[in-house]
């Protein structure tokens, strides 16, 4: 580890002198990048991820100076896989750099690409609202490059954070347009059933049966072979229990599903919201009785 250090430290000492020294402008900072370049490889040999990112860095300031916009955001994106190690807040700002110099040299798929990156690493940080505006960003740029499926994909986890935030009507609604969209596409049209659950728990949470029962005729117009699936006999079976104040049946109802089909922890979470509505409603019942 101290030799790959030591390594370091003298390419970087280098690196810096080159830059302070004369030189043809051009080639002076690349000279300086291919020694700050190989200072940056031995501190990751020595596992000194700080050291390395903050020379990543100055990789990239030397490539703009050169005017090398590609290069300079490949060394913000090295230099964030660094910063993710011991700050994910520093790995963010370094990724958002190279997204803004991807845009402008109209990389848009590399720009989506640590856009989404970005998103997640937010969403890891519970900031949930960045991490939508990042994940937004993301979902736009693939379908501006025409990338429909990698963008639906980034679009469900922006309507999986608007529930989790109980925007319920933002998360309904983009869950039913990718449901749309899917439907008429032979390889995304049997993931249709799950996200149109997606919708419906979305639905549930509101508590109204009204607006639930109504959005099942609506999902079978998206898909007409819903109404023979379990998803559907699942929310069908809970929107009933809603409407007659059944805590018991509800419970029952994600029982018999799970059993067969194990719910994930995101379904997990907004059912047990909507069945502690239900039970808060069957408790005030009660009061009133």
């Amino acid at each position: 580890m101290g030799d790959h250090e030591a390594r370091g430290d003298d390419f970087e000492k280098k690196a810096e002198k080159k830059l302070s020294g004369w030189g043809l402008f051009g080639s002076k900072y690349e000279d300086a990048a291919d020694l700050f370049d190989k200072a940056a490889n031995s501190f990751k040999l020595a596992k000194n991820w700080s050291r390395a990112a903050s020379v990543y860095i100055k990789i990239a300031n030397c490539h703009l100076k050169g005017d090398s916009k590609h290069e300079a955001a490949s060394a913000y994106v090295e230099a964030a896989n660094c910063y993710k190690k011991f700050s994910p807040q520093e790995a963010a700002q370094a990724l958002n750099q190279s997204v803004n110099l991807f845009l402008e040299i109209g990389r848009l798929n590399m720009a989506a690409r640590y856009s989404k990156d970005i998103g997640e690493i937010y969403q890891q940080e519970q900031d949930l609202e960045k991490a939508t505006d990042y994940l937004e960003r993301a979902a736009d740029l693939f379908d501006s490059e025409g990338q429909s499926s990698q963008s639906n994909t980034i679009k469900q986890k922006v309507a999986e954070i608007a529930a989790q935030l109980e925007q319920y009507p933002k998360a309904t609604e983009i869950f039913e347009a990718i449901a749309r969209q899917s439907i008429n596409n032979n390889l995304l049209k049997y993931s249709v059933r799950g996200i149109l659950l997606n919708a419906g728990i979305c639905q549930l949470c509101r508590g109204d049966p009204i607006a639930i029962t109504n959005s099942l005729e609506r999902y079978q117009e998206i898909d007409p072979t819903f109404s023979g699936t379990r998803e559907y006999k699942l929310l069908a079976d809970l929107a009933a229990s809603m409407d007659e104040g059944d805590v018991a049946k509800f419970t029952d109802a994600i029982k018999e599903f799970d059993s067969m089909t194990r719910l994930d922890p995101w379904k997990t979470t907004l059912l047990l919201r909507a069945k502690n509505e239900l039970k808060k409603k069957e408790d005030d019942e009660d009061d009133l009785t």
